[in-house]
């Protein structure tokens, strides 16, 4: 027998091809992130890491805060020394690429380990990235994704192939995640994916062996192992930590952390949950409707199944179905004609979820991922409990996703902004939820009852792939347009200045390109780059782009930031004025704040007004501001100095 040699080429040459796309999804997933990285201007979180990274230490930040994101800002700080590590753009560039990190390993453990198809999960990566709507200069985030990523790669690849190894380097990155974000504490919680592990895999020999000595031992051994590496990751960190700062220090720092609910009660575990718990009670709405959409199509589907089988009964009764054939014209009309009509219903929906503003076309704010962004998290735990509970499904899979729905879980604990945080760590759920959902589309049928009757999935698969289809057009949308600017996105960046070496290049709306322009003049002339500063009003990030460091915290408007914190920072910055000659801080505030110490309180609303009254925070600031005859001499619309 000869050898085909036309076969051989074109087997050889569609995977040149292959290997030619994979190498280009790889380079668009790690340039991808950089996409915003000249966009500007954001006042809150930007500048306020990128400050902690450039001036870290006790002298000009938060001790809490530098102890309960230690790593990220020893990261942070390390990389402000590479080249152009001085200028936003550099910065934005250099935690970008934490992001990319997150889509490649991703990818790869997806599509190596699991077998996963390569363009499935190429989208799953790409509407991972598109989702990431924090900023990365809050590196401890990013951080935190990535050690959990990767942890939760080595744990599967323990439990699965039996390596010890494998088991301490997770538990020592969990550990280490600690100390890159001190609320990481609750992902120990993996440690459930072991015991669940280990159980599942004990079923099959349970006749064998019954509930005896192996299970056990087992499941110990791989706990241990886990437990050697989280503990020997964090007592060789704290071990740096002490040499560096003194453990009381660090003690003293995580000791405000925990007392800082009192102030700032969104942070309280309870309040937490609850905004978690309640923004998926919330979203139950819309899931329960397009539930109820496809059940309402599987009921028409198994009326069309009961009439076609009449027909098929009543016209090959009456001789006019040929003997072998399949089904009579009749019936085969009715078999396709409900499938089109479900496919136009499944269509109609995305109108209807658009009439109805559950979807927006503002893809510079959250508006357009608001409720499809949560439903994606439901469905992929919804997905994931289904082939947990499947008795055909593998174990690694079940394994995989019992994995998706502790990350979706665990990932929001320790932040106030209920779920979105799970948003911004789907590198696993995302190629996950369209891998089982393209196998669920691909072979999914009919199903008999016992009773006889025929259920089609063809309703649900309609609505599932709507829905899916909606999700990415929006997180497309949203990951083109979005750029993060002080709790919603930037707008209209097209301008740039020149005369702050740290904005280089940063295109930003022409309102803060004036705002920005003229208070960098302001310093340029009068030389305050390196002099300490004493902000208020939410504009944290000043510090960083006039290249002034806090005097004490450059975001002390912050309820984290407590009344007592402050009236000590502030108290020991006039005492080491008076006694070692420290130098007058310059103030800036926001222009509320101007036009409350100026007196002018008929352009404030009186809303405004009480509430500065009532602001503690600010009326020390003034107390300070008047017994070291402070004077403005700057203003423009946004910003105004102290001197």
């Amino acid at each position: 027998m000869g050898i085909d040699m036309r076969n051989e080429k074109d087997g050889s040459s569609r995977m040149k091809w292959g290997n030619l796309l994979e190498n280009l999804g790889i380079v668009v997933l790690a340039f991808y992130p950089l996409r915003h990285i000249g966009w500007g201007l954001d006042l809150w979180d930007t500048g306020y890491n990128y400050a902690n990274f450039q001036y870290m230490g006790t002298k000009h930040m938060d001790s809490m805060w530098l102890f309960s994101t230690y790593l990220a800002n020893v990261a942070g700080s390390w990389l402000t020394g590479l080249p152009n590590g001085d200028t936003l753009m550099g910065m934005n560039l250099y935690t970008g690429l934490s992001a990319s990190a997150l889509a490649l390993i991703g990818y790869f453990f997806c599509t190596r380990k699991l077998r996963m198809p390569r363009p499935i999960v190429f989208l799953g990566e790409m509407a991972a990235l598109s989702l990431c709507w924090c900023p990365t200069a809050l590196l401890y985030n990013y951080l935190t994704y990535l050690l959990f990523l990767v942890s939760t790669i080595f744990l599967y690849q323990g439990l699965t192939k039996e390596r010890k190894g494998c088991f301490v380097a997770a538990g020592a990155l969990l550990g280490a995640n600690v100390l890159v974000r001190f609320s990481n504490l609750p992902e120990m919680g993996m440690i459930l994916a072991v015991w669940a592990y280990d159980f599942i895999a004990w079923l099959p020999e349970r006749k064998e062996k019954a509930w005896g000595p192996g299970f056990w031992r087992r499941t110990v051994r791989h706990t241990l192992w886990c437990l050697l590496g989280y503990a020997g990751a964090l007592a060789a960190l704290l071990s740096g930590i002490h040499l560096r700062y003194g453990f009381g220090n660090y003690v003293a720092g995580i000791g405000r952390l925990f007392a800082m609910t009192d102030n700032a009660a969104d942070y309280k575990p309870a309040a937490m949950i609850m905004g978690i718990l309640g923004r998926y009670r919330e979203e139950l709405y819309w899931m329960v409707r397009m539930g109820i959409i496809a059940l309402g199509g599987m009921a028409l589907f198994a009326l069309a199944g009961w009439l076609e089988g009449a027909l098929c009964g009543h016209l090959r009764g009456k001789g006019l179905g040929a003997a072998g054939e399949k089904a009579p014209l009749a019936a085969r009309a009715v078999h396709i004609g409900v499938r089109v009509l479900w496919t136009l219903v499944s269509i109609a929906m995305i109108g209807w979820l658009y009439r109805r503003k559950f979807l927006s076309f503002y893809y510079f704010s959250y508006d357009s991922i608001w409720h499809s962004g949560p439903i994606f998290l439901m469905l992929a735990m919804l997905i994931a409990g289904i082939r947990i509970l499947d008795r055909n499904a593998a174990k690694e899979e079940k394994l995989i996703g019992g994995m998706v729905i502790l990350i979706i879980l665990l990932t929001p604990i320790g932040s106030n902004n209920d779920v979105l945080p799970s948003l911004n760590n789907l590198f696993l759920a995302g190629p996950y939820v369209l891998w089982e959902s393209w196998r669920f589309l691909r072979h999914a049928g009919e199903y008999r009852t016992r009773g006889g009757l025929v259920l089609s999935a063809f309703p649900v698969k309609g609505v599932l792939a709507a829905f899916l289809a909606v999700c990415m057009f929006q997180f497309g949308g949203f990951g083109a347009s979005f750029a993060f600017a002080e709790g919603t996105g930037i707008q209209d960046a097209e301008v740039a200045i020149d005369n702050n070496a740290i904005l280089r290049n940063i295109k930003m709306s022409p309102e803060r390109a004036r705002w920005m322009e003229g208070l960098s003049a302001y310093a340029n002339e009068n030389g305050l780059q390196g002099q300490e500063v004493i902000l208020y009003g939410d504009i944290p990030s000043i510090s960083y782009y006039l290249a002034m460091p806090s005097a004490f915290n450059p975001w002390s408007d912050l309820d984290s930031y407590s009344l007592e914190a402050m009236e000590r920072d502030m108290a020991q910055l006039e005492a080491e004025m008076t006694e070692k000659g420290r130098d007058k801080p310059v103030i800036i505030l926001e222009h509320n704040y101007a036009l409350y110490e100026e007196g002018r309180d008929t352009s404030l609303s009186s809303e405004q007004w009480e509430e500065m009254e009532a602001d503690p925070k600010w009326q020390l600031i003034l107390a300070f501001m008047d017994a070291y005859d402070y004077e403005q001499t700057f203003r423009n619309e946004k910003f105004a100095v102290y001197r």
